[in-house]
């Protein structure tokens, strides 16, 4: 029987890919856990989707946010040892074409639009940008921390973020329900 558990963890400590013991609450493990969310969501979204274009494109932002773990998970010295692959402009690339793709079948709303006003694929695709969102902060913040040097992991991030918002407005568009645009009142109705 193959166990689960480990216990190399009980005492709040995590390995990088390269062995070196780390505090769960490095930059890193926060950073990577981020996107490991992210691409959660992703699968409810990929598991319940009936469109089989949505389904292979969330799929491969899935293997995108894998290598992009490995990477996080990695110390710079280590990546080379290792043969971690990298995030590359080829992949913020496909992003854009992506988003240049489904932005000229739609036109965006003006306004924040309130996430879950239409129906479930759109709010599952808004959830999984909101974590991106924060994944961005963490990749930030470990480029300032100087324990990542790839540029082209921050420009990523941000660009999939950005698909994802267009991915739940072309859904939205797609399935014949108009996003809900927030009005920018303040304070409650009178």
């Amino acid at each position: 029987m193959v166990k689960i558990y480990t216990k190399k963890g009980d005492e709040g400590l995590t390995s990088l890919f390269g062995g070196q013991r780390i505090s769960k609450s490095d930059p890193r493990p926060e950073a990577y856990g981020t996107l490991d969310e992210a691409c959660s969501v992703l699968g409810v979204a990929r598991a319940v989707t009936q469109d089989e274009e949505l389904h292979a494109v969330i799929h491969s932002i899935q293997e995108d946010l894998f290598l992009l773990g490995a990477e996080l998970a990695t110390a710079p010295e280590d990546r080379e040892r290792f043969g971690v692959s990298q995030i590359t402009p080829e992949h913020t690339a496909r992003l854009e074409a992506l988003i240049d793709e489904r932005l000229a079948k739609i036109e965006l709303p003006r306004a924040f639009i309130i996430p879950g006003s239409s129906s479930y694929i759109p709010a599952l695709l808004d959830w999984a940008r909101a974590v991106i969102r924060r994944g961005e902060r963490r990749v930030v913040e470990l480029r300032e921390a100087r324990l990542l040097d790839i540029p082209e992991v921050v420009k990523y991030v941000y660009r999939l973020a950005d698909l994802l918002f267009v991915l739940a407005r072309y859904q939205e568009a797609v399935e014949g329900k108009g996003a809900v645009q927030w009005k920018g009142r303040r304070g409650p109705e009178r």
